[in-house]
């Protein structure tokens, strides 16, 4: 029998260790530590300053690199490309400031209370000044990644860190060369744009391409992993921290895992049980908590640098919150998220010590202060966004039902298990995500024979399947018809349905939907809206959106909720829309857009007459989605003009990605 030694070496011991860890840190929320404090603090108990259960092996030095990329690259696919877009310039400010006050403040303090050199005093102001975004899981599971306050910490975190980062590049050359090396600036100055340029445009292509082949979401899940890791090779071969590179990565990709897709339950899952908890282990264990009795002067140099840290980064939060007018909770998650230390922290630790530019006391004393701002950090963010959480969640209470719009009951007709997936994915992104009404998938046949059946059962599973990788609750129905039309619309009223979405036929005319030739009489039948959609290549690869509307539109009583349905899409997707409309519409269109406060890059071209119509339809590439509004005969936006669109579309877009849409009449649903 196989003696067990301290610290454990078997890797079974070491990860089963790891695990339980894991499993049992979220118990410390019954007195009040958050999980992300427990991890660091269980990492401190089991590691060699501890019980020495385990020792820091290459294990965790890998898995807990990996663990900090992951953090940065799930910060980046988290944000909402739109309020980037609307908050860059308060990031980029935000993070010259959450750089500077400390920098600035730790120059002062260690050059006036510890007498160091002008080379230690650079190094350990650098290490003021940087930060990791150790509590940003918190953020995530609150779901607060796209409030204001989030958005613009994060930005301006990797302006601090990269300025960080150079200011400790250039304390290494001064003390290896004697000055700084200004070509060695131009140099990386003109790398970093290079490496930006090349990335920035080869990974969308790369990724369209492949996504359009591939659609299973666990290759697609190794593939983005690859080019995250891609990148931060390549981030560090031009000099720079590889934690810059995994956040670009994740800009980059953004649009391309949109939030309710399976590829983003794989990416979160994943980095939240295994790798981000790995890390944070990782972290506590390098922290010697017996340092703090060895002296008085380890004690002192440890408060001094955790109170200079954390005082410069509330100051810089306070500052900043006060110039953006935000709420208190907003600049107390800033202050958490830009107070954390760990990645760039201990990388200038280590650096500084091995080349003589602080002593002991100050190195014993930067991990302790590393201890002290990931619990301040942990802490101070999580309680704050479970203020924000709860003022947001009293909101929607007090407007409760003022929305309709939002919350579709949705039938998604399925008649293909090749097709089934791309319907529900499409009706899914349409809806609101805190939409939890279930969705009803329908498939309905008109032969009673085994393979009729067989057809039917793989169509519904392969649709049920896709709701389930989306968190979305989902209804199976299948049913027999003569006529498939009355099934339909029979299933619609039974389930009190707000709209329908069916398929489009591949090869036939637009007018036909891959049940056969129904969409007329299929229209005439039903007041609620219907969406019929045809789409070659996977939803979330759609570049742009682009969207044709007939005269009147705004008149019809089913107006807001098309709108409200091609908002969602384009949130999900983070891709830009298109609006082709009258004058006349586009105020309305604007307007309803703001009410609801949907946020996506948008724009109008401005419609006059039917030859606009089949001119600006043109803007619509093989890699966009066109969607065109229609109008039922007898309707307010009917027209002798729009009854030649399915025709006209059916000539010149049949290899395009196409969604009709007929707006529900006389308030149904």
């Amino acid at each position: 029998m196989k003696e067990i030694t301290f610290p454990l070496s078997s890797p079974v011991a070491i990860f089963l260790t790891v695990l339980v860890v894991i499993l049992f840190t979220p118990l410390f929320k019954r007195i009040k530590v958050p999980p992300l404090v427990a991890m660091i603090l269980a990492g401190v108990t089991i590691g060699p300053y501890g019980l020495n259960l385990l020792e820091r092996d290459a294990s965790f030095q890998i898995f807990g690199q990996v663990g900090i990329l992951y953090l940065m690259f799930m910060a980046a696919i988290e944000i909402n490309m739109y309020h980037l877009q609307q908050n860059l310039r308060s990031g980029v400010i935000y993070g010259l400031i959450t750089f500077l006050l400390p920098f600035g403040l730790g120059l002062a303090v260690m050059r006036l209370l510890f007498g160091t050199g002008w080379d230690t005093a650079v190094l350990v102001a650098s290490m003021f000044s940087s930060h990791t975004l150790v509590s940003y899981p918190t953020v995530s599971k609150f779901g607060l990644s796209t409030d204001r306050g989030v958005v613009v910490a994060v930005c301006g975190t990797i302006v601090a860190v990269l300025l960080s980062l150079i200011a400790l590049a250039e304390v290494v050359d001064v003390k290896l060369h004697g000055a700084i090396n200004v070509m060695g600036i131009l140099r990386l100055m003109a790398l970093m744009t290079a490496y930006a340029l090349v990335v920035g445009f080869t990974f969308p292509y790369i990724t369209r391409r492949y996504f359009r082949k591939v659609n299973n979401p666990v290759q697609q899940f190794i593939y983005m992993m690859a080019m995250v890791f891609v990148a931060s090779l390549a981030a560090q071969l031009i000099g720079l921290e590889a934690i810059l590179g995994a956040f670009y990565a994740g800009l980059v990709l953004n649009r391309f895992i949109p939030n309710r897709s399976p590829l983003m339950t794989h990416i979160s899952f994943v980095g939240n049980a295994v790798f981000i908890p790995y890390f944070l282990i990782g972290v506590g264990m390098l922290i010697n908590v017996h340092v703090v009795f060895t002296g008085w002067s380890v004690v002192y140099t440890a408060a001094v640098m955790t109170a200079t840290a954390l005082v410069a980064k509330w100051i810089g939060a306070w500052t900043s919150a006060r110039m953006y007018k935000l709420q208190p909770d907003q600049r107390r998650i800033m202050f958490g998220l830009s107070s954390g230390k760990a990645a760039a922290t201990i990388a200038a630790t280590m650096i500084g010590y091995q080349y003589g530019l602080i002593n002991e006391d100050m190195m014993n004393g930067a991990v302790i202060m590393i201890l002290v701002c990931c619990i301040v950090a942990s802490v101070c963010t999580e309680r704050a966004a479970l203020r924000i959480r709860m003022n947001i969640q009293q909101e929607e209470l007090d407007t409760e039902g003022v929305h309709s719009p939002d919350f579709a009951r949705q039938v998604v007709a399925v008649a293909n298990p090749m097709t089934a997936e791309r319907l529900m994915k499409i009706a899914i992104f349409m809806r609101s995500p805190s939409n939890r009404q279930p969705l009803t998938a329908l498939h309905v046949r008109s032969t009673d024979d085994a393979r009729s059946r067989a057809f039917g059962r793989q169509s519904l599973a392969a649709a049920h399947a896709a709701a389930m990788t989306m968190d979305v609750e989902v209804e199976e129905v299948e049913r027999f018809d003569h006529n498939i039309r009355a099934g339909l619309v029979a299933t619609m009223t039974e389930r009190r349905a707000t709209e329908i979405v069916i398929g489009l036929h591949g090869r036939a005319s637009v007018a036909d939907s891959i049940f056969g030739n129904l969409s007329d009489q299929l229209v005439a039948d039903t007041d609620r809206m219907i969406i019929m959609v045809r789409c070659f290549i996977p939803i979330d690869t759609v570049r742009k959106i682009v969207v044709m509307v007939p005269r009147n539109a705004e008149l019809e009583s089913g107006f807001q909720n098309w709108v409200a349905r091609i908002s969602n899409l384009a949130q999900q997707l983070s891709c830009r829309v298109v609006f082709v409309a009258y004058e006349s519409t586009q105020k309305y269109l604007e307007a309803c857009i703001e009410h609801e406060e949907y946020n996506f890059n948008h724009e109008y071209r401005t419609m006059e007459s039917w030859d606009d119509f089949i001119i600006l339809t043109s803007q619509a590439g093989v890699e966009d989605l066109l969607v065109v509004v229609g109008a039922r005969r007898g309707s307010i936006s009917a027209s002798s003009d729009w009854d030649d669109v399915p025709d006209f579309l059916d000539r010149h877009f049949r290899s395009n990605n196409i969604a009709l849409i007929y707006p529900s009449q006389f308030g149904a649903g």
